[in-house]
């Protein structure tokens, strides 16, 4: 099979051998993958002389199905998400656990980007938030636009700021009304955006240097808020800000409990849900219900569709920020 990965800091599509299908797992033929591209970029640009497979959130339709698996058929269209078993690929072998059915009526290029989809509910679920109480979303890139988007349907007082004006323009033309460019317009709307005494969380999804937006949202909680680190930041702040506000400085990591545990994940071992409530697999299962119901939309962020043959001109876009902010790759079993 084909399969995206980089090596000395270029794309190359590269051929891979295609496992049996182990126990506990189901044979995929993908459909779309979603790029990631702070995570991916990230890889590309470290240039290493291994060549890595890149990606972990796709779509596609059960071809096989792997023993002891019960309650997906072959046929059925499944989201997945979780390196290593999803990649930019042709065919995926991946545990159950990290798959949801996607029902016909939701369009399978939103549902490829379950994996970004289950990392952002996560967050929330580190953020902890009650009915009524408020976020700031900081970076509004296709992550921190699917917060955004969760916050308000679980109607959360949701406010963002991105350094791209469009990127906020875009949630402010889908009704989000505090959607802000300048960290001085935000500050100087806290009140109306997230309550009389600031935020009660804020969600930092952007990536780099994290000092000075770290104690930014530290500026903008309330008293013993939450600040949320969902992105890839360098972990310096002021203590003298943490302490005045007694704040907690969280990390949220990945798609939710699971992930990284090889009896989760490669022996397809749940959790029962009485002990751990929200795993990584049902995080995209919600990820889905919400687009099922309507709830979300990824269709606006959407920008480009490339066929897998040309996947290299994808991250290229990557390379000019602000050019693109969605993008799949199309395999050829799928000519939609």
């Amino acid at each position: 099979m084909k399969a995206v990965a980089t090596q000395h800091g270029k794309i190359v599509i590269a051929d891979m051998a295609v496992a049996e299908t182990p126990p506990g797992h189901v044979l995929i033929r993908t459909e779309y993958s979603a790029i990631s591209p702070g995570t991916e970029m990230g890889f590309v640009t470290r240039g290493s002389d291994t060549l890595t497979p890149l990606g972990y959130s796709a779509v596609g339709i059960v071809e096989d199905v792997g023993e002891g698996v019960s309650g997906v058929q072959r046929g059925q269209r499944l989201a997945c998400y979780g390196v290593p078993y999803v990649r930019h690929a042709e065919w995926l072998n991946v545990p159950t656990n990290l798959t949801a059915v996607v029902p016909d009526h939701v369009d399978p290029k939103e549902a490829a980007f379950a994996g970004l989809g289950a990392i952002a509910v996560h967050a929330l679920r580190v953020a902890d938030l009650q009915f009524g109480e408020s976020a700031i979303v900081a970076g509004l890139g296709t992550l921190g636009n699917l917060i955004t988007q969760i916050a308000s349907a679980a109607a959360i007082r949701t406010a963002g700021i991105d350094v791209t004006e469009e990127r906020a323009a875009m949630l402010r033309s889908q009704g989000y009304p505090h959607m802000y460019h300048d960290a001085a317009e935000l500050t100087s709307n806290l009140g109306d955006a997230a309550g009389a005494g600031g935020a009660d969380a804020v969600l930092l999804c952007a990536g780099g240097p994290g000092e000075s937006l770290i104690n930014q949202g530290l500026e903008w909680i309330r008293d013993r808020g939450k600040v949320i680190i969902v992105g890839d930041l360098s972990m310096t702040y002021s203590r003298a800000l943490m302490f005045a506000k007694e704040a907690q400085i969280l990390i949220s990591r990945a798609g939710g409990p699971g992930r990284y545990d090889k009896q989760y994940e490669l022996e397809n071992r749940d959790y029962p849900s009485g002990h751990v409530r929200w795993t990584e697999g049902r995080n995209i299962a919600e990820y889905i219900r919400l687009l099922g119901e309507g709830r979300i939309s990824m269709k606006p962020l959407i920008t480009d569709i490339y066929p897998l043959e040309h996947a290299s001109e994808a991250y290229d876009n990557y390379r000019s920020p602000g050019k693109s902010i969605a993008t799949l790759i199309r395999y050829e079993a799928d000519e939609s």
